[in-house]
C-alpha cells in the first residue's frame, strides 16, 4: 500500500512506527525539533512542513506539546488529510484538539496506543475514537496496524487508556514499593512469590473480592493500612502507596457512616 505520512515526534515510539510504515510501502515524513530523522525517513524543518502533501499526520511527541504541534502544523495540512494524535494526554486535552482541528475543518482522530511500542512498532494495539476515527484505522491497518475502532467523540479512547493505567500503573507502584520494602525487611524471596501466586491464580471472583473486601473491612483496614506506612517508615521505605490505601480507605470508612 502506498501513501504518505506525516510522523510529528520522532522518539522511541515515533520512530519504531515510522520504520515500519516505511516497510509497509509508506512515503514518511518526519520532524523533531531535539531528535534527527533515521534513515528512509523524509527530513523536514517544522511541523507544517512534514504535514505538507502528507494524507495522514500522525502526532507522536507529547500529552504537553500536543495542542502546539497542532497548531503549528494545521497550516501545512491539505485538504482531506486528516490528523490523528496518539500522546498519552488526558480526554478533556483530546477534546481540545478536536475542537481546534474542526474549526480549521481538519478531521481528528483520538489514538489511544494500549501496550508498549517497543517490540511491538506498528503492531501495537490502539484504539480509535473521534471524527476521523473509521479513516485513520482504515489507513494504518492498510499498512498492518492494528487500530480497533471504538465509537464516540475524541477523548473516549484516552479515557479508556487513562482508566486501564490507573489499575495497572496503580497495581506497579504497589509491587515497586511492596519489594522495595520486603527487601530492606530481609525477606523479598518470600513476598515475590506471595505476588506470583496471588497474580497467576487471579480471576473475576479476585475482583470481586478486592473491591467487596475494601467496602465492607475499610475501617479495618484503614488501621492495618496505617501500620503498614509506620513500618515502611521505619525501614525507611517511602509509604507512599500504603499511605495512599490507608487515606482511600478512611474516605470509604467515613463515606459509610454518613
Amino acid at each position: 500500500m502506498s501513501g504518505t505520512i506525516a510522523v510529528l515526534g520522532l522518539g522511541e515510539a515515533g520512530s519504531a512506527l515510522a520504520r515500519d510504515l516505511i516497510a509497509a510501502g509508506a512515503v514518511v515524513r518526519g520532524y523533531d525539533p531535539a531528535v534527527p530523522a533515521a534513515e528512509g525517513v523524509v527530513a523536514t524543518g517544522s511541523e507544517a512542513d512534514a504535514a505538507e502533501g502528507a494524507d495522514l499526520v500522525l502526532s507522536v511527541n507529547s500529552a504537553h506539546a500536543a495542542v502546539e504541534a497542532l497548531e503549528a502544523g494545521l497550516a501545512g495540512v491539505k485538504d482531506g488529510a486528516a490528523w490523528a494524535d496518539l500522546n498519552t494526554a488526558s480526554p478533556g486535552t483530546k477534546r481540545e484538539l478536536a475542537r481546534i482541528a474542526a474549526g480549521h475543518g481538519v478531521p481528528f482522530a483520538d489514538i489511544a496506543i494500549m501496550a508498549p511500542v517497543p517490540g511491538r512498532g506498528l503492531r501495537v494495539p490502539m484504539l480509535a475514537t473521534g471524527p476521523a476515527a473509521e479513516a485513520v484505522a482504515g489507513a494504518l491497518n492498510g499498512f498492518g496496524a492494528a487500530v480497533e475502532v471504538m465509537p464516540g467523540d475524541a477523548g473516549l479512547a484516552a479515557e479508556r487508556k487513562l482508566l486501564r493505567s490507573v489499575f495497572f500503573k496503580g497495581m506497579s507502584a504497589a509491587v515497586v514499593e511492596a519489594l522495595t520494602a520486603a527487601r530492606a525487611a530481609g525477606c523479598e524471596d518470600w513476598l515475590r512469590k506471595i505476588i506470583v501466586d496471588e497474580l497467576t491464580a487471579a480471576g473475576a471472583a479476585t475482583v470481586d473480592r478486592l473491591v467487596d473486601g475494601s467496602y465492607k473491612h475499610a475501617v479495618r483496614r484503614t488501621a492495618e493500612m496505617a501500620a503498614a506506612a509506620e513500618m515502611l517508615a521505619e525501614l525507611g521505605v517511602r509509604a507512599d502507596v500504603a499511605g495512599a490505601s490507608r487515606d482511600q480507605l478512611a474516605h470509604i470508612a467515613d463515606s459509610q457512616d454518613c
